[in-house]
């Protein structure tokens, strides 16, 4: 149960208490007096950690929008309403950051020879693997297994495939996100 915000509680600031209005009742003036607050340092903050601008507008909006939908998790006893929110930021970044890393070979990595023959036993190992990462992408959502080719396979980097889609880059980006989970899971890989 959320503590009751009191308006003239003067040791409670003004953001933990447009917060808690914000998840009691869902106050949409409480939550436009965040946003106006909150929107312009949260992308300083991650613009300061390396986000492009583009990528530092849609966190802004994904941490604001966390902020709309988990506001009824924040416990003033525990965090003030900044520390909180800039939490969720920071989080935000990490997972945006691990999300477009892309494995690097290393010196060590097998890589055959065009010429080379690979031994039987790995031609089958390659053979299985390929027919299994086939028939996931076979049963991925159509949208899903669209942005996964033109992102892998035709090495497209997000913001081609939102502008020759005609879709916003963080759908593709979730699409993507949401195509490599199922492939980890088919994969025993986890999440």
């Amino acid at each position: 149960m959320l503590p009751k915000a009191d308006p003239n509680d003067p040791t409670m600031p003004d953001h933990e208490q447009l917060l808690l209005a914000v998840a009691r009742d869902r106050d949409p003036a409480a939550f436009r007096a965040l946003f106006d607050h909150f929107a312009p340092r949260i992308k300083a903050y991650v613009r300061r950690l390396g986000a492009d601008s583009s990528a530092a507008e849609e966190l802004v909006q994904d941490v604001m929008m966390a902020v709309w939908l988990r506001a009824d998790r924040f416990d003033p006893s525990l965090a003030s309403a900044a520390t909180w929110i800039y939490t969720i930021a920071r989080n935000r970044r990490i997972d945006r950051v691990r999300q477009e890393r892309r494995p690097e070979l290393q010196p060590g990595d097998f890589v055959p020879d065009a010429g080379e023959e690979l031994p039987p036993d790995h031609r089958f190992e390659a053979a299985e693997t390929a027919f299994r990462l086939r028939t996931v992408i076979g049963s991925l959502p159509p949208e899903q297994a669209d942005v996964l080719r033109l992102a892998y396979y035709e090495d497209k980097v997000h913001a081609e495939i939102s502008a020759e889609r005609g879709i916003p880059l963080g759908t593709v980006k979730t699409r993507l996100r949401l195509a490599l989970v199922r492939l980890r899971r088919a994969f025993g890989e986890g999440e």
